[in-house]
């Protein structure tokens, strides 16, 4: 039984306004032109590759539903637990939880305990993980020999899968060229090709290979250890993608009317209109952001402890908190793509086909939408991949002062929050930051160099050095 959570909704949404968009530029010159830049870019097209496996995992893991009970009357019954497509890919990563902490790839506890042995005799070591290299029977010997073996196979099974898309990339390509297949390929090994497909193959070799043995080594292995509680960390850093690319991505979608109408209602009509938009964003601006994303929230949690029987699941719960922190973080940071829209915009309107128009009786929202819209879209653009990457760190520093996701959400924020003590203690637990902190910044970092691609190639004044 499908379960559409309002954050789900609005992903599925946000691809298909992305959809919507790459039909409309298909047939506009001037929004294709730059879009070709972008593909040209070598560093540009490697990040996108990596993201485009952080979006894979954040499409599968929005799609939820109640998993049906294995019943033995014709009627069909579901469990109340709430499930996604990803929690049923990684399985054993959900469900094999250990008593407490594990280092990654460890085969026993990470503290000692008293253990009791056949004869009645206690002493005090390391317990056996329950799932953590159970199958060996001797891990001091078998530990490493056995994953290296591991990476071996699963590499070879992720060369298989890379060559079999080098195979249907080169075959595309030979066919939209009308070229040999082998000269094709000389072609992209000397990077003649005007998409740098090498770069985009090379990327996609580590990431599969990356996923693959992440893929074996976890069947058999806690790949990045355990938390307290015993779950498995490697699962928890992939549960928290899709926490980061929603308030990444939808609240930049909540951002964009508030910016974009008044920003242009500003620049365009001025007078009274300007005055009160640039009081309004001028107020705002003076309020602290933590502040206000606090007060919000503790309305929030007042709100839901006061009508808890309008949730019908901690799931529910949590999916109404997190739209309500993009909500938040939406409405407070949408003042800086408002000025730049607003003083383009008075540019604008001073030029001579927006005067001309205005003159010959065309109508204020005509000129609106056909001139002023198609020439601020690229400041649009370039500040919304900007800000992406702010948005995700945005979110782990809230979580991190328990005014962000729900405690019981998977984020990297709560991940990094939960640290605090774990670094702390003796020994120190020291898995779960790193893990929260690689994934993090893979998908900034990423994120970063393919908005640089996007501001390079959207840039006016960057185009026209360029051609210089």
């Amino acid at each position: 039984m499908p379960v559409i959570f309002w954050t789900d909704a609005l992903i599925f949404f946000l691809l298909f306004l992305v959809v919507a968009f790459v039909l409309y530029a298909r047939n506009k010159e001037h929004l294709r032109a730059p879009w070709r830049e972008v593909v040209r870019s070598r560093l540009g097209m490697g990040a996108a590759v990596v993201l485009a496996f952080y979006v894979a995992i954040g499409v599968l893991d929005s799609v939820h539903f109640h998993p049906p009970l294995a019943a033995a009357s014709a009627e069909a019954r579901y469990s109340t637990e709430i499930l996604s497509v990803f929690d049923v890919l990684v399985t054993p990563l959900r469900t094999r939880v250990e008593k407490t902490y594990s280092a990654p790839l460890a085969t026993h506890l990470y503290a000692k305990e008293t253990i009791e042995l056949p004869q009645g005799r206690q002493i005090r070591d390391f317990p056996r993980l329950i799932y953590g290299g159970a199958h060996l029977k001797n891990p001091a010997s078998e530990k490493w020999p056995d994953i290296v073996a591991t990476i071996g196979s699963a590499s070879g099974e992720a060369f298989l899968v890379w060559a079999s898309l080098v195979f249907l990339t080169l075959l595309g390509l030979s066919g939209s060229r009308a070229t040999r297949l082998r000269q094709t390929a000389f072609d992209l090994i000397a990077r003649r090709t005007e998409v740098p497909w090498l770069v985009i193959l090379l990327t996609s070799a580590v990431c599969l290979w990356l996923a693959f043995v992440c893929a074996r080594l976890g069947m058999n292995y806690h790949l990045l250890g355990t938390d307290k509680v015993g779950q498995d960390v490697f699962y928890q850093a992939l549960k928290s993608v899709r926490t980061g690319l929603v308030i990444g991505t939808l609240t930049t979608l909540i951002m964009l009317p508030f910016a974009t109408v008044l920003g242009i209602a500003a620049g365009y009509f001025g007078g009274w209109a300007d005055d009160l938009i640039q009081y309004v964003y001028t107020t705002l601006s003076s309020i602290p952001g933590v502040l206000l994303i606090a007060a919000a929230i503790l309305m929030m949690q007042v709100y839901m402890a006061n009508h808890a029987d309008s949730f019908t699941s901690l799931e529910a719960r949590s999916d109404i908190r997190l739209l309500f922190l993009c909500i938040i973080l939406g409405i407070t940071s949408w003042t800086g793509l408002c000025r730049l829209l607003r003083g383009e915009t008075l540019k604008l309107r001073e030029l001579d086909y927006i005067q001309a128009a205005q003159a010959f009786g065309v109508g204020h929202f005509t000129v609106v939408f056909r001139h002023i819209l198609p020439n601020v879209m690229h400041i649009v653009l370039i500040t919304l991949v900007l800000d992406f990457s702010g948005l995700v760190l945005a979110e782990a520093v809230l979580s991190y002062i328990n005014i962000g996701v729900d405690p019981s959400m998977n984020s990297w924020g709560n991940m990094i929050n939960g640290a605090r003590l774990e670094m702390a203690r003796e020994p120190i637990v020291w898995w779960s930051l790193a893990a929260a902190f690689l994934f993090m910044f893979t998908l900034v970092l990423s994120a970063n160099i393919f908005s640089d691609a996007v501001r390079d190639a959207f840039d006016p004044r960057l185009r026209e050095l360029g051609s210089e």
